[in-house]
């Protein structure tokens, strides 16, 4: 299964953060065991996800996976929780008896949480032992559901911001973001450099600094990614002129550089 265009959010459950870590953090989910299990039954697949930079957690609760991060292989064992930073294409082979939970980080949030800029992750798998205590990691994994592991995490995600220094560097790339996302992403990098006030240069060395990679390639990911989705969902109303492209043509070139398949193969 690919994300995008299957729909594997149907295997989880999703909680949105409270407000003092939205800013930062896009959602956390659980496997929903019983619907993945009565579709998944005896066969092993593959969830393929895309490029995002955005940093995120996976909390193994079930059996052991295999994980491929761009050109390299980890086996993670049962009891192995990893932090990956989705730089590179991820796939991820599934069985019956998988339970993830999941931190989705925004850009950047990462940072804003723990100190540590996202671009030390790059394409590596760190185990989550590293940068957690053992003992919080385990005391998450044994809560009886999802509510109280999400309770549990915002509690000590919470007390890990109140210790982490602010960043210029990270307010200002935000704020490009957030910039893009207002003006229906047509703004080029010169562009939003004159949004938040500053040279292109400086935008683009903020960029690598926080993202790990420049804006030109965040923002053409960040396109891709929105318009698919919405082309995906609802071909009849989509205008790709509401996602700063020119026309269709361009729409699908984007498309297929961003994912490597053709629209038009697709049912």
């Amino acid at each position: 299964m690919t994300e995008i265009f299957d729909n594997i959010r149907k295997f989880y459950r999703f909680l949105a953060p409270q407000e003092s870590l939205s800013p930062h953090i896009e959602f956390f989910s659980e496997t929903d065991l019983v619907f993945a299990r009565s579709f998944i039954q005896d066969e092993r697949f593959t969830v393929k996800l895309f490029p995002s930079f955005t940093p995120t957690i996976w909390l193994n609760l079930g059996s052991p996976y295999q994980l491929c991060n761009g050109k390299h292989m980890h086996q993670i064992n049962e009891n192995g929780d990893v932090l990956v930073l989705r730089s590179e294409t991820i796939e991820r082979q599934n069985a019956p008896n998988d339970n993830i939970f999941t931190i989705k980080f925004l850009p950047g949030g990462f940072e804003a949480i723990f100190g540590i800029s996202q671009t030390r992750i790059a394409s590596d798998v760190i185990m989550l032992d590293e940068l957690i205590p053992k003992r919080v990691i385990n005391k998450i994994k044994q809560a009886p559901d999802f509510e109280t592991r999400v309770q549990l995490w915002e509690h000590y995600l919470l007390e890990r911001k109140a210790k982490s220094p602010g960043s210029h560097y990270l307010s200002m790339v935000q704020r490009s973001i957030g910039c893009f996302l207002d003006t229906e992403m047509g703004l080029s990098t010169a562009q939003l450099a004159d949004c938040v006030c500053m040279s292109e240069k400086t935008l683009n060395r903020y960029f690598h600094k926080v993202v790990g990679t420049g804006p030109k390639n965040y923002f053409v990911i960040l396109r891709a990614r929105t318009a698919l989705t919405q082309f995906l969902s609802d071909r009849g109303s989509f205008l790709p002129t509401d996602y700063g492209y020119y026309d269709m043509s361009h729409f699908y070139r984007s498309a297929v550089l961003f994912t490597g398949t053709r629209l038009a193969d697709l049912k």
